[in-house]
């Protein structure tokens, strides 16, 4: 990135700057003029009502007219000055906390001290994230270890990053250019060199740049291969191996209302599937026994958003749905000895998934 001349603001490039902006001005000017207003009444009235002898002025009536008029005018301005500052500051809240729906996805992965990025279609970057112009852009984040922010000055939007939690920020950029990323929350002994660059990119350039990926796939067919990989075909229906039932069918199943097994009731989501994969016995759906072991230290942060990628490309809860072929290591659940398909409650023993990765303990 070419060094700038020293700006009193960065660069307003995204489609909230100018209401960030507004707002901020705003605060600044009203916060400015009562600060002189003050400091002059305050000098005026000094020099004007110094004492000049002995003398003792009468009391003021406290119960005057003139001074409960004083009183209603310096608390109902100042209130609704404040009332225009809350609601102008929750609408943008709002705005900034609600990604489109039809947002591009793109994943974020902090670590000390980097930024892991992964695109859809497959292409991953580190400390860089190209992005299309004028296009809405929705980042899936997630941390690796502690606490991090992804922090766009150019964009006026930033989000904590968590560990063992997604959290989501986006932004629609609509200047072609190269902005600065910044983690803006304290990190570790490196946290000033976790920053990062944002290409942003005419339409023609940003498919140019995608299409020399990584090759790998994309991030639905990554998933799938270490959906099968795991084995978590064995037990769970895909959208090839529809007829199991030893574990909840997933196909259109991202997005729903699930009712667990306790009588709770849970929203599939990128959080729900990250938690099941983890820690599967915390919330089990009604009807199915806690079979299922934890993939926990076996999966990566990055492997897991690409299991949570195939889930969401099994279908959602309004029918959407991408076809994927699939992979010959997926089985069939079927009874060893009949060839019929396994039961529902099958023992835990006979039901936990074949596995094909060095499990701890199994060795």
């Amino acid at each position: 990135m070419q060094a700038k001349p020293f700006e009193l603001f960065p660069d307003a490039a995204s489609s909230i700057a100018g209401s960030v902006d507004g707002l901020y001005a705003y605060m600044v000017l009203v916060s400015a003029f009562f600060s002189l207003l003050i400091a002059v009444l305050i000098i005026y009235f000094a020099v004007k009502y110094r004492r000049k002898d002995d003398h003792v002025p009468l009391p003021v009536d406290e119960h005057s007219i003139g001074g409960m008029i004083l009183e209603i005018v310096w608390s109902v301005i100042p209130l609704g000055l404040s009332l225009v500052m809350f609601a102008w500051g929750a609408s943008i809240f709002f705005t900034e906390s609600k990604p489109p729906a039809d947002a591009m996805e793109v994943f974020v992965t902090g670590k000390q001290w980097m930024w892991k990025i992964q695109h859809n279609e497959g292409a991953r970057e580190i400390n860089e994230l190209h992005i299309p112009i004028n296009r809405d852009i929705k980042l899936t984040m997630t941390s690796e270890d502690v606490i991090h922010d992804f922090y766009v000055p150019a964009f006026r939007t930033k989000a904590d990053v968590l560990p063992g939690k997604y959290t989501t920020e986006w932004f629609r950029p609509t200047k072609v250019g190269e902005y600065h990323i910044f983690c803006a929350e304290y990190c570790g002994t490196k946290h000033s060199g976790m920053i990062g660059t944002v290409y942003v990119m005419t339409e023609p350039d940003y498919n140019k740049w995608l299409a020399a990926g990584s090759g790998e796939g994309s991030m639905a067919e990554q998933g799938q291969a270490l959906f099968n990989q795991l084995g978590c075909g064995n037990c769970h229906a895909s959208a090839f191996n529809k007829n199991l039932g030893r574990c909840p069918n997933l196909n259109g199943l991202f997005g729903t209302t699930v009712d667990l097994k306790d009588g709770t009731k849970t929203r599939m989501d990128e959080t729900y599937i990250r938690e099941s994969v983890l820690y599967p016995q915390s919330k089990i759906v009604a009807g199915y026994d806690d079979i299922m072991p934890t993939f926990k230290g076996l999966v990566t942060e990055d492997g897991l958003l690409k299991l949570v990628e195939y889930v969401k490309s099994m279908g959602t809860k309004n029918g959407a749905q991408m076809s994927a072929p699939p992979l010959a290591t997926e089985t069939s659940a079927t009874d060893a000895k009949t060839g019929t398909p396994a039961k529902a409650g099958a023992a835990k023993t006979s039901a936990a998934p074949a596995v094909n990765v060095n499990r701890p303990g199994n060795q």
